[in-house]
C-alpha cells in the first residue's frame, strides 16, 4: 500500500480546515440556541415552583434586592437567600416533606457571571433571565430597556404575575396607588 505524498496530505488538511471553517458558525449557533432553550425551560420550571409555593402559602416567595429567592433553609429553618445552580428549595413547614426544586437552576453561563433574577413583593413577582440571541423566542426589547441585571448581563426575557415586565414592581405599585389617589403628594412629585 502506497503512502500519501506530502502534497496529498496538505490537500487533505486544507479540505478539513475548509469543512471546519464552513460548519463552525452553524455549530456555534446551535450551542447558543441550546443554552437559550435551557434558560427558557429553567424560567418555566422556576415559575412552576413559585406558583406551587403560592398555592401552599397564598403569597409569593420573598426576594432580595439583587434578585435571589429567599426560600432556602438556613439555621433553625430560617429562610435565607438561595444560590442559583446550588441550593435546594424545600417546604419548611414542620411535618411537611415537600421539595419544590431539588436544585434551583442556574444560568448555563453561571460560571461566567450570568444569573437569573427574581423580584417579589409577596403579591406580584417578576422572574427574569438573559438570552444570548436577540432573535430568540421570548426576547423582550422593552425589558432590555429597563437595564435590569441578570448577573453580569442585561435581562431580556421573563415571566411575571400581576405586573408587566417593562416596569419594576415598586413603580407599578406606585402607578396603581396614584391612579387611586392622584392628589397624594408622592403622586404629584412623580409627574
Amino acid at each position: 500500500m502506497k503512502r500519501f505524498t506530502k502534497p496529498e496530505i496538505i490537500s487533505l488538511i486544507v479540505i478539513f480546515l475548509v469543512l471546519i471553517g464552513v460548519s463552525w458558525p452553524n455549530f456555534a449557533l446551535s450551542l447558543r440556541r441550546a443554552r437559550d432553550q435551557i434558560r427558557r425551560d429553567d424560567v418555566g420550571n422556576i415559575q412552576a415552583a413559585i406558583d406551587s409555593y403560592y398555592a401552599d402559602y397564598g403569597i409569593f416567595p420573598a426576594s432580595t434586592p439583587d434578585g435571589k429567592l429567599v426560600v432556602c433553609k438556613g439555621i433553625n429553618n430560617i429562610m435565607i437567600p438561595c444560590n442559583y445552580g446550588h441550593d435546594t428549595w424545600v417546604n419548611l413547614t414542620p411535618g411537611v416533606d415537600k421539595t419544590y426544586m431539588r436544585v434551583i437552576p442556574g444560568d448555563p453561563d453561571l460560571s461566567r457571571g450570568a444569573s437569573y433574577a427574581y423580584f417579589s413583593d409577596g403579591s406580584r413577582y417578576q422572574l427574569l433571565a438573559s438570552l444570548e440571541g436577540i432573535d430568540e423566542p421570548g426576547y423582550d426589547a422593552k425589558l432590555t430597556d429597563r437595564k435590569v441585571m441578570c448577573g453580569n448581563r442585561i435581562c431580556n426575557i421573563g415571566r411575571s404575575n400581576n405586573v408587566p415586565l417593562y416596569i419594576s414592581i415598586e413603580e407599578y405599585d406606585l402607578q396603581i396607588y396614584c391612579g387611586q389617589h392622584p392628589k397624594d403628594t408622592k403622586c404629584l412629585k412623580t409627574k
